[in-house]
């Protein structure tokens, strides 16, 4: 305790001498406390930033619109360097949280939120940044590594049977020893709401494909000398050169004929 003791003291006297260092000379702190060359070691936050730093300037409170430029795109987030980079994410960070913080104030007092497209502008900006960091993360890894450094995910089957693709992370506990925290299933359940949910797939891959043959014919009908290649391209699934045997894709009446 005596030892701990000491450290916080002469933590104390360092920080004192850091606060009052522009009255003391250099030879005076460099000889009291050896282990500090000078008092720029330590930078301290300006005394202006208080907790109104959450909340708009002033003159832009009971206003109904606010001026605000257009998010940041990828191209221009592209040339900016690491560092600009991380200073804008803070930046945009500390615009939304003002930006939060000022519309759960209007609604608590039933004010009108200025011009809300700002926090979309910011969301937008924010979700550019983070994909121009992952692309340069995904650059980096590949040139050193050959992987893309990304979290890896498997396909990987829920409580209900069914199959999604997540993101694996690191837990505290084994899966093989934590079966008390998997919740089981029930076997017959789930593979009676795995065969109901497949026939409404395949219930609605069969209407999807009869209402594209439908509207095949009907244009085939209205117009003969159609583009076929951009019908095939449009309706892959459809067996166009199959429908043109049938007597419902011809029309009533006979096409003129080229002069």
């Amino acid at each position: 305790s005596l030892i701990k003791f000491n450290k916080m003291s002469f933590l104390t006297r360092a920080l004192h001498c850091t606060r009052l260092g522009s009255r003391m000379s250099g030879s005076v702190t460099r000889r009291s406390f050896p282990g500090f060359s000078g008092c720029m070691g330590i930078h301290t936050t300006s005394s202006h930033r208080d907790l109104m730093e959450f909340f708009d300037d002033k003159k832009h409170w009971g206003e109904m619109e606010v001026k605000s430029g257009r998010a940041w795109t990828k191209d221009e987030l592209r040339i900016k360097s690491n560092t600009d980079l991380h200073k804008l994410w803070y930046i945009l960070l500390k615009e939304r949280n003002m930006l939060m913080t000022m519309e759960h104030e209007c609604n608590e007092e039933l004010e009108t939120f200025p011009s809300p497209e700002r926090v979309d502008k910011v969301k937008i900006s924010m979700e550019n940044l983070e994909e121009v960091v992952r692309e340069r993360n995904r650059a980096y890894h590949q040139l050193e590594t050959g992987e893309t450094g990304e979290r890896p995910s498997r396909i990987i089957e829920d409580v209900l049977g069914l199959e999604n693709a997540v993101q694996l992370s690191e837990h505290p506990v084994p899966k093989t020893e934590a079966d008390e925290l998997v919740v089981k299933r029930v076997e017959k359940d789930t593979k009676a709401f795995i065969t109901k949910l497949n026939e409404q797939k395949t219930i609605a891959r069969t209407r999807q494909r009869n209402r594209d043959r439908n509207e095949v014919m009907h244009l085939l009908r209205r117009f003969p000398h159609l583009d076929r290649k951009m019908l095939a391209e449009k309706f892959p699934d459809v067996d166009i050169d199959k429908l043109l045997e049938k007597d419902m894709c011809r029309g009533h009446f006979v096409p003129n004929e080229k002069l």
